[in-house]
């Protein structure tokens, strides 16, 4: 459909001026898929309490849900959202990895009693005091904060463990919606060779964490191999559950990512391991030509990563 099979034809639609067009292609495209994701619930919707998104790292699914929220809304649904980090446990209970230091990511992690008793009181229509997780004193607060929904309402719940049959054990698996988003990009560096899905990942994170989290790319990257090892334990295993699978991937997305990137990358120091990490991302992205981040639309799963996003807090 864009025209766009490899890094070549990419740097020709650069160099010719078409970056603009081929960004507004992509993203239309990327809202067909998303509006049809929403047609698929609202034709279901007396079966469907929950919609559950889950994906990896950097996959966009703050993005992805909130403009999924978007289209039901204009489909006559009016969803509702709930924090899985409202729900952590308090932070001395927060189970431990195998070097002793604190697992958010374990589904341990999570109250499940607490979140499954709330799930379910809410699809029975009954008024529920939410939590807040306030993060600098480690623990749960309530604010007075009162939901209660309609049968015809779904609750979208976002979080790496959205797949997980045990998160949402209190509500039957046949009234669940299960959505599996990843960054699989369909652009291959030539011919015969393709790009690894997960550096596009990579990149993104590296973007984000520098720009939100105040992280140097060399933390990003010592952090990288820990955070793999979550996704292969806490999300691959459930991917089949999936009732949906969308490719949050933007064709045009590296040759804007690549200008953001070099120069966290070029700052990592030739005197520690992961500079030979740095060195074969840079390789990478030096085959990309630049384009201006201009046309990228406020609303777009790139800007989660770039800034300038209509979705943040």
């Amino acid at each position: 459909i864009l025209e766009v099979s490899d890094i070549a034809s990419l740097n020709r639609m650069v160099t010719a001026g078409k970056g603009g067009e081929l960004i507004r292609l992509a993203e239309a495209f990327q809202e067909k898929q998303i509006a049809q994701i929403a047609d698929e619930i609202t034709r279901d919707r007396e079966r469907v309490r929950l919609v559950m998104i889950a994906g990896p790292s950097s996959s966009g699914k703050t993005t992805f849900t909130q403009r999924l929220a978007i289209q039901l809304r204009v489909n006559g649904v009016r969803p509702v959202s709930l924090s899985l980090d409202d729900y952590f446990v308090s932070r001395d209970f927060t189970p431990r990895d195998e070097k002793g230091e604190p697992d958010f990511e374990a589904l341990e992690a999570i109250d499940l009693a607490l979140f499954n008793e709330q799930l379910a009181d809410l699809i029975m229509g009954e008024s529920v005091e939410i939590p807040r997780f306030n993060f600098m004193a480690g623990k749960r607060e309530y604010r007075g904060e009162v939901l209660q929904i309609s049968p015809e309402q779904p609750i979208l719940i976002e979080g790496i463990h959205g797949l997980n049959e045990k998160l949402t054990q209190s509500v039957p698996k046949d009234r669940k919606f299960k959505v599996y988003i990843s960054a699989l990009t369909q652009l291959n560096m030539d011919h015969h060779n393709r790009i690894p899905t997960t550096d596009n990942r990579l990149i993104r994170r590296i973007v984000r964490d520098n720009k939100f989290r105040s992280h140097d790319a060399l933390t990003t990257l010592r952090l990288w191999p820990a955070v793999r090892r979550g996704e292969e334990k806490n999300i691959f295993p459930f991917q089949e559950e999936a009732d949906v699978m969308i490719n949050s991937a933007l064709i045009y997305e590296l040759a804007i990512l690549k200008q953001y990137v070099e120069p966290l990358l070029k700052a990592i120091s030739p005197d520690v391991p992961e500079h030979a990490e740095a060195k074969r991302l840079l390789k990478f992205t030096s085959y990309f030509l630049p384009l201006g981040r201009e046309e990228v639309p406020s609303n777009s799963i790139l800007s989660e990563f770039i800034g300038g996003s209509c979705f943040e807090a």
